[in-house]
């Protein structure tokens, strides 16, 4: 069985870019493209990538870029 997420925490690269105060979808791409341990997509839906956003803020609280 895969892993449980709730619905509520999905992201996907808009919206991580507006939580980290990014302007662009671009800029959270470039996040995810330059840094291995950016956590990975619990889902790809067709070219889409989907993360759980606690995955995503844990390390963007590890790497300094939230308070």
């Amino acid at each position: 069985m895969g892993r449980r997420v709730d619905v509520d925490d999905l992201v996907g690269l808009d919206e991580i870019a507006r939580r980290l105060g990014m302007g662009y979808s671009t800029s959270a791409h470039n996040l995810v493209r330059r840094h291995a341990d950016f956590p990975p997509a619990v889902a790809n839906v067709g070219r889409v990538r989907i993360w759980a956003w606690p995955d995503v803020e844990k390390w963007a609280k590890a790497t300094g870029r939230l308070p």
